[in-house]
């Protein structure tokens, strides 16, 4: 039985339809030999996380390729889960412990952690809430964590693999040291931001200079602080000012440590004073330079960013607080030359936005030139497809140029490094659990390294370790490898690469076969939305305001998704406006249809019915062509016109006639093609708003449960009408042209108008006088004249030219002659005052010389603003005079 349609469409309807799709199952997928599987994985969201606009992007664009694929008949799973998201959550758990009074020492590691676990069990569903009220049809019976007991074995399977491979090693190395979170990151959760700055020019004393005037050496730092690291200060070999001192000692003050001038390529001979300082222990370019010459590695900075006690008399100051200190002792000793102000890029912590301190630490790393070959190599030979092809070559720099990859973290919540110290002998031994004895002398009692792993270690396994990894299970077998990867571009090197690096080695095939990266959302002035500008939107509030259909539909339409969208109320606007005409399209349809269904009669098809069912197949074929290279936005965008435009603006009007009366032989073939039609655009409307297409779909038939299960349309050859169309076509024309001339001589839309439509083209004339009378509504005319030839024309008669055939609007019967020349003299006069206006201000010396520059632009705007519509004003009434004269 067809659901019956409210008057409107209310988006509170959505939540029980998405109740129902889950009672019905419909979102499951098990393996199934005989269907072919279609697999996409959810990008873990962070259980601390609350669903913001770039998740509502994002997890729409998944559900608009999973639904599709889901109607052609694949078997479909969408794969959803949450990440323990090791460093925003341990923080947000640490700040409502100090609102407390409690630290991370009160607890203890185990009390922490159960804390933790209740924090996530608490807060950590939240998002996946949120998500469905987006309308998601991912397989929530699946729904993984990072930290589930298997996945959790993937990810210590995964470091034993790598380190009895020799891949994972532990070392003392300069890595990137967050004194806010302290703890270490990567490379890729460096972010550079500009920053304004100092450059501070100061002198070493060259020792043993004698009574040379020269007895000092200059550099330039932005860190004066790191000074007190130095062991070394740096020159070109060839430079002849320094070539003297190459070899010879100067004093770091306040330290008072004698260290050596050597002679380096990293120096630039032309930049600054040609002389670099080297702190091999706080700078990456540094620490090449003092393995090359085997120099002194002295840690100034303690593990919060303070001074420590190699630091002197500056030991327990602040970074700032040293870098002001140090600057006044080096003017009292004369070695401050002066300071520039300097912009630059600084590297903090994508997360808390603390600069970062470069710290040599003894940490885990992965070996990265091995596992980076293949993962070059599957995309230089095309398996693997980046969408769009650009961020392909960005792909490609990033893996020639990696480095190894510090995977340790000093966190609690997270997946403890499985790495066992024995307390007899020091062995180190890699388990899945805590050894017994130990290997190498028997003993018994072992320390279990303190640290974590990088979050981004356990999600890259998260394509394989949800489908049972290292199990060889049914599912692993049936819908691995995936098919695409969707997220965001500005993760292309956390994640994306580790995948695809990671499932090359670990199940010897890449995880997904295309990656599909878009952009952000940013707000309607073009900037990021964040915290800190509070211009952040809320899609709940939207989904609650306008519907989750007019939310995806604003996100997806009108561009392409690799470049960011911006936000825009107004848009949201028109969606919800196109939700509804689609609403009142079908409810037009239902008033016209008595419950009897018409059988398809191609044979009885009118040249119009033809021509609307020739636009579907063509939108049905280049719609797929656009999505099957995700370009969805695109495709989304050609539906939306078809619908607006073809179906609605145009067919509709077309078919009034024939619905209108009850006698009319063709009615019957109208309704099933208006029918057809709507079906078809639904179902290829459903990915992208399925609510409101699932409600409609259910009040046109009732032999389908659900629209979600429907099939795709395809492109069929009998719905081909190239004549038809062409024919239609030329009406369409003909029809916007007397809009036009109507507009332009300001005929009030009510006003009914003779049509004489010319045509030495006997079928131009069959068909035109088939179509008199959805001509007639579409052009407003209250007569249509259908002849050969121009005999009995009016000379005067304005002639609108289309292909094949002219059309003649009597001049007489469109204006009112006396009339529109008083409206247009009134409007001359009334343009001529205003240009006088203008004309006076900008002739003024005065007001040239005082008015600020944009208010004098916008005085010359008005001027040239009315002078066109003077102009036209003119020839308007021109014309009038012209034609009534003849």
């Amino acid at each position: 039985m067809r659901k019956e349609l409210d008057k409107n469409y209310h988006p509170h309807l959505e939540e029980a339809i998405y109740q129902r799709w889950l009672e019905k199952n419909y979102f499951h997928a098990e393996p199934d030999g005989s269907r072919e599987p279609y697999t996409i994985m959810m990008p873990p969201a962070n259980i601390t996380g609350q669903l913001h606009m770039g998740h509502a992007l994002t997890f729409t664009i998944q559900d608009v390729l999973i639904r599709r694929k889901r109607m052609q008949g694949y078997n479909t799973l969408w794969l959803p889960g949450t990440d323990h998201a090791a460093i925003s959550t341990e923080v947000k758990i640490v700040d409502s412990m100090i609102k407390e009074g409690l630290t991370k020492k009160d607890l203890g590691r185990e009390g922490f952690l159960a804390r933790a676990w209740k924090w996530k069990e608490e807060y950590g569903g939240t998002i996946v809430r949120q998500l469905k009220s987006l309308g998601v049809s991912c397989d929530w019976d699946r729904e993984r964590f990072t930290m589930d007991e298997g996945l959790s074995r993937a990810v210590l399977s995964t470091f034993i693999h790598l380190y009895e491979k020799g891949w994972i090693y532990r070392g003392e190395k300069l890595i990137n040291w967050c004194p806010h979170c302290r703890t270490t990151i990567s490379d890729a959760e460096v972010e550079h931001e500009e920053r304004d700055a100092l450059l501070y020019y100061f002198r070493y004393p060259i020792e043993d200079g004698g009574e040379n005037e020269n007895a000092w050496i200059e550099f330039a730092t932005t860190r004066p602080e790191t000074m007190l690291g130095d062991t070394a200060v740096a020159v070109h070999a060839e430079d002849e000012r320094y070539k003297r001192l190459i070899g010879k000692t100067v004093t770091v003050p306040f330290v008072n440590r004698s260290i050596p001038v050597i002679a380096d390529e990293y120096v630039e001979m032309g930049f600054g004073s040609g002389v670099v300082k080297i702190t091999p222990a706080h700078d990456p370019n540094d620490f090449a330079v003092g393995e090359r010459h085997g120099l002194n590695r002295i840690n100034i900075l303690n593990d919060d960013g303070t001074l420590n006690g190699a630091a002197g008399p500056f030991a327990g100051m602040t970074r700032l607080e040293c870098r002001e200190k140090i600057t006044r002792e080096m003017k009292r000793l004369g070695l401050f030359v002066k300071t520039e102000p300097l912009r630059h890029a600084v590297g903090v912590h994508d997360r808390c936005h603390e600069i970062i301190e470069p710290m040599i630490k003894l940490q885990w790393f992965v070996k990265m030139e091995q596992l980076a070959k293949p993962a070059l190599e599957v995309y230089q030979s095309g398996r693997l497809r980046i969408f769009p092809e650009r961020f392909g070559k960005i792909y490609m720099r990033w893996l020639e140029n990696i480095r190894d990859w510090c995977i340790s973290r000093q966190l609690w919540w997270g997946h403890r490094i499985p790495a066992y110290y024995c307390q007899g002998c020091g062995q180190t031994v890699i388990a899945l659990e805590a050894p017994q004895t130990c290997p190498g002398c028997g003993h018994g009692v072992f320390k279990q390294d303190e640290d974590t792993l990088d979050t981004w270690f356990s999600s890259a396994l998260w394509p394989f370790s949800t489908l049972g990894w290292p199990d060889k299970t049914k599912d692993l077998a049936y819908f691995y490898p995936t098919d695409v990867l969707v997220t965001g571009y500005e993760i292309l090197f956390f994640w994306v690469i580790r995948m695809i690096f990671s499932g090359l080695e670990l199940m010897g095939e890449q995880p997904f076969r295309d990656v599909m990266l878009h952009g952000i959302v940013r707000d309607e002035f073009g900037r990021k939305m964040s915290k800190s500008l509070g211009n952040g939107i809320d899609p709940l509030k939207v989904i609650e305001q306008y519907g989750a259909d007019a939310l995806r539909l604003m996100l997806l339409t009108g561009n392409a998704l690799e470049n960011d969208t911006r936000f825009f109320e107004a848009r949201l606007e028109t969606s919800r406006n196109f939700i509804n005409k689609v609403w009142n399209a079908t409810r037009f349809l239902l008033l016209h249809f008595d419950g009897e269904e018409p059988d398809e009669n191609l044979s009885a098809l009118t040249v119009m019915d033809k021509w609307i069912l020739t636009k579907m197949n063509q939108l049905t074929a280049a719609a797929a062509e656009r999505m099957d290279r995700y370009d969805l936005g695109m495709a989304a965008q050609m539906i939306y016109d078809f619908v607006w435009d073809e179906l609605c603006d145009w067919y509709v009007e077309m078919i009034k006639p024939r619905l209108y009366d009850p006698a009319n032989a063709e009615k019957p073939t109208a309704i099933w093609t208006l029918k057809t039609v709507l079906t078809t655009a639904l179902k290829l409307l459903h990915p992208y708003i399925p609510f409101v297409t699932e409600e409609i779909f259910l009040s046109l038939q009732d032999r389908e449960e659900t629209i979600l299960l429907s099939a795709w349309p395809v492109f069929q050859k009998k719905y081909v009408f190239p004549a038809e169309e062409k024919a239609v076509e030329r009406m369409k024309d003909v029809v916007r042209k007397i809009r036009a001339a109507r507009l332009d001589m300001n005929v009030p839309p009510a006003k009914k108008i003779r049509v004489i439509l010319v045509s030495a083209d006997l079928d131009i004339r069959t068909f035109f006088t088939g179509a008199r009378s959805a001509f007639a509504l579409l052009a407003g005319a209250q007569a249509v004249v259908i002849q050969p030839d121009r005999s009995g024309v009016d000379a005067g008669a304005v002639s609108l030219v289309a292909d094949g055939a002219v059309a003649y609007l009597p001049l007489a019967e469109l204006v009112d002659f006396e009339k529109e020349i008083e409206r247009l003299n009134r409007e001359i006069k009334k343009l001529a005052v205003e240009m006088s206006r203008a004309q006076a201000k900008l002739s003024n010396e005065g007001f040239l010389q005082k008015a600020p520059p944009e208010l004098i632009a916008e005085e010359r705007e008005k001027w040239n603003k009315y002078n066109t519509m003077l102009a036209k004003a003119e020839e308007q009434k021109n014309n009038i005079l012209l034609r009534a004269s003849c």
